[in-house]
């Protein structure tokens, strides 16, 4: 049986101390800019998801993913995004390949595919970011 939520829309919130540094990082190194602003906060609006900056004195861990991009077309992101000059972070993980910048998750990990690639980099703001393209066994893509 469906709980009450099973249909609502879900929105990632993400802290930013420094919200102009914030709304900066993602124009500048993302190239997105946000379809509203309010002095606490900013929004923005990813194909059928959405994402909140607001204005917050509290630090993220940047411990574990806040928010994740799931993309078609990982390396062609991963060119553009490191001429605008985002830093990749390299993670080693128990269970992970690692390929340079990139991790590939095993079939156990939560995703669309059989599996999937991924990176990570922090924003502005310390928050952990990832980007992951689901992959299809023996197509190396959804």
């Amino acid at each position: 049986m469906p709980g009450p939520l099973s249909n609502a829309h879900t929105v990632t919130k993400l802290p930013a101390q420094d919200l102009a540094r914030a709304r900066a990082f993602y124009r500048d190194k993302l190239g997105l800019e946000p379809v509203e602003e309010r002095t606490g906060g900013l929004r923005y609006v990813c194909g059928p998801t959405e994402f909140h900056l607001f204005s917050s004195a509290g630090t993220p861990s940047g411990a574990s993913t806040q928010m994740a991009f799931e993309v078609d077309d990982l390396d062609a992101i991963l060119v553009d995004l490191r001429a605008r000059g985002v830093i990749f972070e390299r993670f080693e993980m128990p269970g992970f390949e690692v390929h340079g910048d990139t991790i590939a998750a095993p079939d156990n990990y939560p995703s669309k595919g059989d599996g999937e690639r991924g990176t990570f980099f922090y924003d502005s703001e310390g928050n952990l970011i990832g980007i992951a393209q689901p992959i299809r066994e023996g197509t190396g893509r959804e």
